[in-house]
């Protein structure tokens, strides 16, 4: 751990953690008026350590501390993001291998991605507004982890093997998972612990 996040350690830095709801913007404003993080978070001058679309859900952490919002943020780091990902269609293993291999897109080859198949996640919150049901056409989901941020990622992952995203939920960063967080609820995070759990998990990928 660098000693610039042991001195945020010690200016007592603030970590919130968000479950985003769909169709909310992952910044404060927004000139088209759509809905900003302004009507869930209530602490100010914090911003997200990294992005997440517009149209998926899910956890974001915010910082008020930039050495934080950098490391949590920068592929270097391989910090894991992990996405429990509902697709259009039924993924044959090779689909699978394709993905855990590495898929070629657009601006270059993936980095190799943990994938299994799963059941619904449980308890989970239904969406506004819903996914569209389509009787004859069956959908899977799927538990993604990647440690790349690229535009879209898991998107374009799952069209170039033939299974479009129809809802995608990141439920965890690094060690920080949703863990009951209910859809638009923020959790305070300490960030004595914030640190240590960072610094556990800079040592456990050593």
């Amino acid at each position: 751990m660098s000693a610039a996040i042991d001195g945020a350690e010690r200016m007592r830095m603030r970590c919130l953690l968000l479950n985003k709801p769909f169709r909310v913007l992952s910044r404060f404003t927004d000139g088209a008026g759509r809905e900003t993080l302004l009507k869930y978070v209530q602490e100010r001058d914090v911003y997200p350590a990294g992005r997440l679309d517009y149209d998926s859900e899910g956890l974001l952490f915010l910082t008020d501390d930039g050495v934080l919002q950098a490391r949590l943020s920068d592929p270097r780091h391989q910090l894991q993001k992990r996405y429990w990902v509902q697709v259009e269609g039924k993924p044959e293993a090779a689909a699978m291998e394709r993905l855990r291999a590495g898929v070629r897109l657009n601006d270059g080859p993936t980095r190799p991605a943990e994938v299994r198949l799963i059941d619904e996640p449980p308890a989970l919150w239904a969406r506004v507004p819903p996914i569209r049901h389509r009787a004859r056409i069956p959908t899977s989901w799927l538990e993604i982890g990647i440690s790349e941020g690229r535009n879209r990622q898991v998107r374009r992952m799952t069209a170039a093997i033939g299974l479009p995203t129809l809802r995608l939920i990141r439920y965890a960063i690094g060690p920080w998972e949703l863990a009951g967080l209910a859809s638009g609820e923020v959790r305070v995070l300490d960030s004595e612990q914030v640190v240590s759990q960072l610094r556990h998990q800079r040592t456990s990928a050593l």
